[in-house]
């Protein structure tokens, strides 16, 4: 039964087990591969917009430049520290990292990277605002801001789907680690 509790474990958070295909090996390697797809496709958005930004296909006076990057280098460095760290150093529960304090520092390590990628994302919607809403941008023009937003977005959600997958548990792990 659901209600009685017998069958449930005192230390779960949600009433219904998680999937075991989530726990897969293939699933993990899935999320690798759909993270850099993500992330590749984030990338072609902000250069596509870059190139015919500065082409002589684009009859307005707006232009990506420096300013239109910073959001997304935001976002680029916030994913490389989130993803480098390992989550076991994130609890100080472990007798191997609880001594010198490496997982307070990991905590405040992935805070800044969760910052610096909430700060890409919101630079990303100031410069759309100010540059290009601001100035009564229409079609493509309007479109190097709303690139700008898609590939910061598409970054977190890269870092978000890498995060997840390369710290799924998975009982063969395990074993190989032992």
């Amino acid at each position: 039964m659901i209600g009685n509790g017998d069958d449930m474990e005192g230390n779960r958070l949600f009433k219904f087990p998680k999937p075991q295909w989530l726990n897969s090996a293939n699933t993990r390697n899935a999320g690798v591969y759909l993270s850099g797809a993500l992330f590749s496709i984030a990338l072609f958005v902000m250069i596509d917009a870059t190139v015919y930004s500065n082409g002589r296909l684009n009859g307005s006076d707006l232009h990506l430049n420096f300013v239109d990057w910073i959001p997304s280098i935001f976002s680029f460095l916030g994913m490389l520290v989130i993803n480098s760290i390992d989550k076991t150093r994130l609890s100080g529960d472990t007798f191997a990292y609880s001594g010198d304090g490496v997982a307070w520092k990991a905590k405040v390590v992935l805070f800044m990277g969760f910052a610096a990628m909430a700060g890409g994302l919101a630079g990303g919607v100031t410069v759309m605002v100010l540059k290009y809403v601001t100035e009564g941008a229409t079609g493509m023009s309007l479109w190097f801001g709303v690139a700008n937003l898609l590939a910061n977005a598409l970054v977190m959600l890269s870092c978000v789907v890498l995060w997840v997958s390369q710290n799924m548990e998975d009982d063969y792990t395990y074993n190989l680690a032992l």
